[in-house]
């Protein structure tokens, strides 16, 4: 199959032109503009030029939270290891997440417009993605409590990696 060579016409190409021109005669819609389709999902020259300058904000901003996720996942794991039992609430409780918490914030309020993330007719909502709700919780004491509890003997039965 040569790519821009035309053939030459054979007997059964003839009779589908004949067939085609014969039903062009009968067409209603013959001699009308056609209705113009849209294509959603088709690239254009705004996202071209977007994806030249790198990263788009929502992107960077995910990153942010998830390089946050693991360094305070990282220095809970060391206190947990190195905090007395008695005093692993206290600490808990008063650990800093102020700053991922912006994030996470922000990535709640932004993100679907950012995104353009369609919405779900039917639930009349944002759609899923990977099946879960494209919403972060912010991270508290309970979280840090969910992973690192206070009693250790139940907590080293668990490997580390199981506690996400």
């Amino acid at each position: 199959m040569g790519q821009g060579a035309t053939r030459p016409e054979t007997a059964r190409d003839r009779e589908e032109r004949e067939l085609l021109e014969a039903e062009l005669d009968s067409s209603p819609v013959k001699g009308q503009p056609l209705r113009q389709r849209l294509r959603n999902f088709r690239p254009d020259a705004e996202s071209a030029v977007r994806a030249l300058g790198g990263p788009l904000i929502w992107m960077r901003r995910l990153r942010a939270i998830e390089d946050a996720m693991d360094q305070h996942e990282r220095q809970l794991e060391q206190a947990w290891r190195e905090t007395d039992p008695a005093d692993w609430e206290r600490v808990a409780h008063e650990w800093d997440f102020s700053a991922i918490n912006d994030l996470i914030a922000r990535h709640n309020a932004h993100f679907p417009a950012e995104s353009r993330l369609p919405m779900d007719p039917r639930t009349r909502d944002f759609v899923r993605i990977n099946g879960k709700r494209y919403e972060r919780e912010p991270l508290d004491a309970d979280w840090i409590l969910a992973r690192w509890p206070a009693d250790r003997s139940e907590a080293l039965r668990v490997d580390v990696h199981d506690r996400g």
